[in-house]
């Protein structure tokens, strides 16, 4: 498939390596978090950071968003999830409920899951008409230009895995009684319509992938290298759009 590609890592690393390398990055991270709170270098408030992520069901976007802020002070962060919209929500546009958890300047937030739920699951299954989620892609669109333009910078990230990978992740969950509650009648149900899904973020990278939000697809089927990827694509980002801005990262 065109976006998505193959779920398996680009290269072979072994596991000892792969910790090495999330390790470093999380140093990284924690010197740039520091850096746009004001804490160090210049001491002067950075812009927003929202990182986003999507993706398969089981894909490993709850260790990854773990990884990415392990090593931040927890006041540095906000984490927010996102499932169906609630009765009450509904009564509101779609992109309503996520203006509250965005971040100021100086700040960072984390979403497991968006707004991008309008043209996937919304879509698929039906909870928004045709009219609204075919609108939904230039409404995301201007949304994500708003806030970048106002200095935000937005990362968004598809976790992709393998039907077969995704499969064998359930039936793991399903055995462990610890993690049976993340395993749903749902999420069994998404999997028989996996081509449907497939098309639907064909169809969401092409038409919101914009040169300042840009969609990042990390092969997941190895959930070490999965992990380091994520916080060094993040770190990578990071750096290049500081370094546009004036900032020093060469003092710290």
């Amino acid at each position: 498939m065109g976006h998505l590609g193959s779920a398996n890592p680009p290269s072979e690393i072994s596991k000892k390596k792969a910790e090495a390398r999330l390790e470093a990055a999380q140093q990284r991270l924690l010197r740039l978090r520091l850096l746009l709170g004001g804490q160090i270098g210049e001491k002067r408030i950075g812009p927003p950071l929202c990182v986003v992520f999507e993706g398969w069901d089981a894909s490993g976007k709850g260790g990854a968003i773990k990884r990415l802020v392990e090593p931040l002070d927890p006041r540095h962060v906000r984490v927010a999830q996102f499932a169906a919209p609630t009765y009450d929500e509904k009564r509101h546009h779609f992109l309503q409920r996520f203006w509250t958890v965005l971040p100021g300047k100086g700040g960072m937030a984390v979403l497991d899951r968006s707004w991008y739920g309008r043209v996937l699951v919304e879509r698929v299954e039906g909870f928004a008409t045709e009219e609204q989620w075919k609108r939904a892609y230039q409404e995301i669109v201007e949304f994500e230009r708003t806030l970048t333009a106002e200095g935000t910078i937005l990362l968004k990230f598809w976790m992709h895995v393998s039907e077969a990978e995704q499969l064998k992740r359930f039936e793991s969950r399903r055995d462990d009684p610890l993690r049976q509650w993340k395993l749903t009648d749902e999420d069994w149900r998404n999997r028989d319509k996996r081509g449907a899904y497939e098309a639907a973020v064909e169809e969401m990278i092409d038409r919101t992938d914009q040169p300042r939000a840009r969609w990042h697809v990390i092969p997941g089927n190895e959930k070490p290298y999965a992990r380091f990827a994520v916080v060094e694509r993040v770190c990578h980002v990071l750096e290049t759009k500081l370094a546009k801005r004036g900032y020093d990262l060469g003092a710290f």
